[in-house]
């Protein structure tokens, strides 16, 4: 299962398989409840202030995650035009206003560099979107993810998107990964995904590519509360600093939203711990559906 494991969340991926770059958009129900936790050093958004504590809209309609740098950020003009066609967004006096926070990935070493997703591509994936399972491996914002480049160019080797679901009591709990880390991989049971050691030493010099960015959803049907539904936020940080070794470098930009879009009962640590094993076994799946690209 993954992260439409969740009722109502729907996600679209668009992908330039020559130019290895592309988009993916998760599409939320309503009502729901989001925040981001950023902790990379070098994160590229728009519009995560809407999403801190203490701010009046509580609500958004998708998210959009995607390569192409700070350039990718133009995708969202296309969703954001795409969900206004669907009369989607916060109800302003002059009609819909779509709120759509975007977080990027850098992924022009895998490709071409001029091959960066703008709003046709973003409104694109979104038009792909559905509630099957999420397509994972070299797709979407995916598609041009590298990992372990902390060793030295020469062990770079491509990442990728996974996603997962888990339950807690009667909720669901899933989670989308967008693996593209300076560190090596490694499983929530610390086996290595990408040859590294599990207790890597510092690196002979500066990490190359010394741009990289790891980007989580993770969603519930568990109603939770804002200020709350930071914790798992928290959780999948730790998620992704046990599976990504070293993580949260200044090389990275990560990046991970918490979503809660239902009204079932569940307890809040509870349902934290489950956001933590969905994370972490989203990111596994992300790398083994890398590998297995890469193979066949």
């Amino acid at each position: 299962m993954t992260l439409t494991a969740v009722p109502g969340i729907e996600v679209g991926h668009w992908t330039d398989p020559v130019g290895r770059t592309g988009v993916t958009v998760v599409a939320l129900p309503e009502p729901n409840r989001v925040v981001a936790e950023v902790r990379g050093a070098a994160p590229g958004s728009r519009e995560l202030a809407l999403l801190s504590p203490g701010m009046r809209i509580e609500e958004i309609q998708a998210i959009v995650l995607t390569g192409g740098s700070a350039f990718g950020l133009a995708t969202a003009d296309g969703v954001v035009r795409a969900l206004e066609a669907d009369g989607r967004g916060h109800q302003a006096l002059m009609g819909p206003v779509p709120l759509v926070p975007t977080a990027v990935i850098y992924d022009l070493l895998a490709g071409d560099p001029m091959a960066r997703p703008g709003p046709d591509e973003g409104a694109a994936a979104y038009a792909a979107k559905g509630p099957g399972p999420v397509e994972m491996g070299s797709v979407g914002a995916g598609t041009g993810a590298l990992v372990a480049g902390w060793r030295g160019v020469e062990h770079l080797r491509p990442g990728g998107l996974g996603s997962a679901s888990t339950e807690s009591g009667e909720a669901n709990v899933a989670a989308l990964a967008v693996v593209n880390a300076v560190g090596d991989v490694f499983t929530l049971e610390g086996e290595p995904l990408t040859g590294g050691p599990l207790r890597p030493g510092p690196p002979a010099g500066p990490p190359a590519p010394l741009e990289n960015t790891t980007l989580v959803v993770v969603a519930t049907d568990a109603r939770i509360e804002r200020n709350d539904l930071m914790r798992l936020a928290v959780r999948a940080q730790d998620a992704l600093a046990a599976c990504i070794r070293p993580g949260h470098t200044r090389y990275d930009g990560d990046v991970a939203f918490a979503v809660s879009c239902g009204e079932a009962e569940a307890d809040l640590d509870a349902v934290g711990e489950a956001a933590f094993v969905a994370v972490g076994e989203a990111i596994e799946a992300a790398l083994r559906s890398a590998t297995t690209e890469e193979e066949g």
